[in-house]
């Protein structure tokens, strides 16, 4: 079972953590719950029957930049003059999988004044960053045909926990929206939902917080 840690030597709070043989984090005991589930969801979403259409299979691979911290700041700033908007997601993560459309629809619904970014943290510091692409890319080919010029996908070239404790997260999904000046206008995650909300937040939620920062910007 998983115990909660209230406050660590380093001052972010509480992680939860499961002892088998080592300790792993909240995110990761999810991960492990709901990795099957979703390894089908993405298995039907992207099969039609007993085999894949030609059209599909002759789709070219969904582009998939790797960046750490620092570089992930440096998009968000070469985008200024637009509202940007960032989903942090990954592929063991039901909501983020059922939400993720949402960000393309966005993107589809403001090509001219909104940037959309997706920063997967499916990379958990065991082998290569690109060794985890594959199943990223195959989840991003069923939501994204590849026609959204204001849609970029990235995957985290830093250990998930590094970029968590980065971006001050405790878990995924979550959604930052930046004004045009570049100053955060949103940031919807768990603790946002439940102070604000009082329920978890939705793609409709992100998407009045964009309205206003476009009406805003104009």
């Amino acid at each position: 079972m998983c115990s909660k840690r209230f406050m660590r030597d380093d001052g972010f709070s509480g992680q939860c953590y499961w002892t088998i043989q080592c300790h792993w984090t909240a995110r990761r005991c999810r991960a492990a719950l709901c990795g099957i589930a979703v390894g089908l969801a993405i298995l039907i979403t992207g099969c039609g029957g007993n085999e894949r259409p030609a059209a599909s299979a002759a789709r070219p691979a969904v582009p998939v930049d790797l960046v750490d911290h620092a570089g992930l700041l440096e998009r968000v700033a070469a985008h200024r003059g637009k509202v940007v908007v960032l989903d942090c997601w990954s592929t063991s993560c039901p909501p983020c999988i059922k939400e993720f459309p949402g960000l393309v629809a966005l993107a589809g619904a403001h090509p001219d004044d909104v940037v959309c970014l997706s920063l997967a943290f499916d990379y958990e510091g065991i082998g290569t960053p690109a060794e985890v692409l594959p199943p990223v890319r195959e989840f991003l080919a069923t939501v994204d045909d590849g026609r959204l010029a204001n849609l970029h996908h990235l995957l985290g070239r830093e250990d998930a926990d590094a970029m968590y404790r980065k971006l001050d997260l405790d878990s995924v999904p979550a959604v930052f929206v930046w004004k045009a000046d570049g100053t955060l206008a949103r940031r919807f995650d768990d603790d946002d939902a439940a102070r604000h909300l009082g329920r978890a937040f939705t793609y409709a939620d992100v998407a009045a917080a964009v309205r206003e920062a476009v009406a805003e910007s104009r």
